[in-house]
């Protein structure tokens, strides 16, 4: 990179550097957040599960899935994230929950 461009990005080494470190920081605390979430998302499946059975209904809602798919294709838009990455992400998290869902329900029979 360029010096000029460098100098136009920072004052100064110590300022990139706080900045660096302030941002890593931040994303610690986001990883946490963010697994707490997913730890707190695929619990819901309990209950769930357990709604469903009651109701006579399969684990597999074709519908809900494709409204959550629709819901993340629709802020990866708004908040300009990469649609496919996005959509692997969400596959994993109700991946995780039908894997919950049936491991529920092998341990009600």
């Amino acid at each position: 990179m360029k010096e000029e461009t460098k100098r136009n990005l920072f004052k100064s080494e110590e300022e990139a550097l706080n900045v660096l470190k302030s941002s890593r920081e931040k994303i610690d605390k986001l990883d946490n957040d963010f697994i707490n979430i997913i730890y707190e998302r695929t619990s819901l499946a309990d209950s769930i599960v357990k709604a469903k059975t009651y109701l006579d209904m399969d684990v597999y809602d074709a519908g809900r899935e494709k409204i959550v798919f629709q819901k993340a294709e629709n802020l990866a838009n708004e908040k300009n994230i990469d649609q496919d990455k996005l959509n692997q992400i969400m596959r994993l998290l109700v991946d995780l929950s039908k894997d919950r869902q049936r491991h529920i329900l092998d341990n009600l029979e």
